[in-house]
């Protein structure tokens, strides 16, 4: 039987989820092939495992799970390295990265193939071939790879009927790491879970990396299979929260409900990511409901205070920045946490129009907290997307913006920032904007403390909001250094968008 390394490169310094990414592929694979799992949150020097995994002879393939930002740090040197010292082991990616960034990932010459979404089928299948001594994989759906001087992409395939993928292999990680390690105490719980239940995103968003690797479509597993999986972490492993990592969770709101009357007895809380303009359309019964089982909060994208930026992203065209508002005001009746998030510096004709609509953001973001202040605010700065056919990422090009033409570049701390939505590296945003967003949120941090970070104490949410509070109400954010000396002394204060929800060490 082949080997197979399953990498999952170190992405978080606050704490570290269940590596739901290689447990998916490793479900498709490990009844036909021996598959040893390496997290590079769980390791010391995930280096040094792989290295000692390979010197068996035994491993014939390596696949690698790429999100942008941080994962690349071990990514992209440890595959470098792989392809000098084991130059016949077959190295496989997957993720966001590879699938929007392809060709500069394989013309590295250190990736072979590229899954392109999900790898389900294609994954055993490119296996399969592989092990047949194989050369041509056109058959194959969801694959990129290089065929002499081409980059070949294949058809696409969505695979509709989740309930009758395979289980997780929960207790085949459970022999490498304990699946209870991965259960950290979080604002939900003492012991919080990560869980996919779904795949895709029916919406075209402009901005999202997710469009091109699913062309709107979603599909869900049951409720009932939800459920069971939950119920299973909750029995054997004492998870009394979750975090459902679906691109869009609430598309379907039947499913919802019938999840949340199941899992309502267990009287565990959980998170996930919606639509503003999808979840509008619930009946009362069903967010009653769905707070009454453990729906603490959602996060959702507002993005804009501008209906035709908002168009311009192409948010499905029903979501609107009065609906934005109502629906805050609305989400306070339930006391579920709305957790709005915005894209700041879209391109638009002229600087003074860029600096304006900023403005008009700020002001509208202090709206929102008038409406419903529980209401989280998470700012992101506008990254392209490299979508093809995009109207907007066209405009993007024409400004002289490009993406890095080779792998490494990718590991300057610059583009890991981009990757982030930390540094825009757009030429239509310039810095003295940069630092007015900055400004901005610092000060609005302090005066509204995120929620999610249980660590940070009753006095100092106290002391921030007093010392912020002149500034908020005056609207005069320039140089908050008192507030940043504050928020960096207390190094408990934690940026939930980028770091997720904090985490308390086992």
């Amino acid at each position: 039987m082949n080997k197979v390394i399953l990498f999952n490169p170190f992405s978080a310094r606050n704490g570290y989820r269940i590596p739901n990414s290689i447990l998916q592929v490793a479900a498709s694979i490990h009844d036909r092939y021996d598959v040893a799992f390496v997290d590079g949150n769980r390791e010391r020097d995930p280096w040094q495992t792989i290295q000692k995994l390979l010197d068996s002879g035994e491993y014939l393939f390596f696949g690698c799970t790429v999100m942008p930002g941080p994962q690349l740090r071990q990514a992209i040197p440890f595959t470098k390295r792989i392809r000098q010292e084991y130059p016949d082991v077959k190295i496989i990616w997957g993720g966001y990265f590879p699938s929007n960034q392809y060709q500069v990932v394989l013309e590295s010459g250190y990736v072979d193939f590229v899954i392109n979404g999900q790898g389900d089928h294609c994954f055993p299948q490119l296996l399969d071939g592989l092990s047949a001594g194989q050369t041509d994989f056109d058959h194959i759906s969801n694959l990129i790879y290089r065929k002499g001087q081409e980059i070949v992409k294949t058809k696409k395939e969505f695979v509709a009927d989740q309930d009758n993928l395979p289980k997780l292999p929960y207790t085949k990680i459970d022999l490498y790491y304990s699946l209870k390690g991965y259960l950290k105490k979080t604002f939900l719980g003492q012991r919080t879970a990560a869980y996919h239940a779904s795949f895709g995103c029916p919406f075209t968003c402009s901005f999202c990396a997710v469009v091109p690797i699913y062309n709107a479509r979603w599909k869900s597993k049951s409720a009932s299979n939800i459920y069971a999986d939950i119920k299973y972490l909750i029995e054997n492993h004492g998870a009394d929260a979750v975090e459902f990592h679906d691109n869009n969770f609430f598309v379907n709101e039947k499913m919802v409900v019938e999840f949340s009357q199941l899992i309502k007895k267990h009287e565990i809380q959980w998170w996930g990511e919606g639509r503003i303009d999808t979840l509008s359309k619930y009946k009362d019964e069903s967010l009653r409901l769905m707070a009454e089982a453990g729906c603490k909060m959602i996060f959702f994208g507002a993005e804009s205070s501008n209906d035709d930026i908002l168009s311009q992203m192409d948010k499905g065209g029903t979501q609107t920045a009065e609906q934005i508002l109502d629906f805050a005001g609305r989400m306070h009746e339930f006391g579920i946490i709305p957790e709005y998030s915005f894209v700041l510096g879209m391109p638009l004709p002229t600087e003074s129009e860029v600096n304006a609509q900023l403005d008009q953001d700020i002001a509208f973001i202090k709206k929102v907290k008038r409406i419903n202040p529980e209401t989280e605010i998470i700012i992101y700065l506008y990254s392209p997307v490299p979508t093809e056919n995009s109207e907007l990422y066209s405009r993007v090009k024409e400004t002289g913006f490009r993406f890095p033409s080779h792998l490494e570049d990718w590991l300057d701390p610059q583009w890991e920032n981009f990757d982030l939505r930390r540094n825009p590296l757009t030429p239509w945003l310039k810095p003295y904007m940069v630092d007015k967003i900055r400004d901005f949120e610092t000060v609005l941090n302090a005066q509204y403390p995120t929620a999610s970070d249980f660590k940070l104490t009753r006095t100092q949410r106290r002391m921030m909001k007093l010392i912020s509070h002149w500034r908020y109400r005056l609207g005069w954010y320039k140089f908050p250094y008192e507030l940043k000396a504050l928020q960096k002394f207390w190094l408990r204060y934690r940026r939930p968008e980028t770091e997720g929800f904090a985490m308390k060490e086992s």
